[in-house]
């Protein structure tokens, strides 16, 4: 199989969001409407489907090569730190019935979906707290 049909799906998820990145107005030429919770719970849901891959490559990778293996392991947490700010973003939106902040799906303005942001971003923390030590995640990005 040639590289570039390696991973069709990862190729089609990265071509999605560069389709959505260039559909978004230019905040310098138009108006652009803010972002709203839909739009932030999805771009969670991304962001942590993107932690959990970088999670698997990094411990596949590390014991045949430590160093991309440490690289993987920074990655993973810089994902982390993007969806827990995509999280407080989300409950810093307006919100109706409930107290911005306040991680209470069942008060979500769409009614409680299956699988909420405040579920996923548990989940997700599960992996980071076994993975990750405190200290990592209070690095800053470079």
């Amino acid at each position: 199989m040639p590289a570039g049909d390696a991973y069709p799906f990862l190729r089609a998820a990265t071509t999605a969001v560069r389709h959505h990145t260039r559909a978004q107005p230019d905040p310098d030429t138009a108006t652009t409407p803010a972002a709203d919770r839909l739009h932030l719970d999805t771009l969670h849901a991304h962001l942590t489907a993107l932690h959990l891959l970088v999670d698997r490559l990094a411990e596949t990778t590390r014991p045949e090569r430590p160093a991309s293996g440490r690289h993987l392991a920074t990655a993973h947490a810089r994902l982390w730190q993007a969806a827990d700010a995509v999280h407080d973003a989300f409950h810093l939106l307006p919100a109706r019935e409930s107290s911005a902040g306040e991680c209470r799906p069942e008060h979500l303005p769409e009614g409680p979906p299956v699988l909420t942001i405040c579920q996923r971003h548990l989940a997700a923390s599960h992996s980071v707290r076994r993975k990750t030590t405190t200290a990592t995640l209070a690095v800053p990005a470079p």
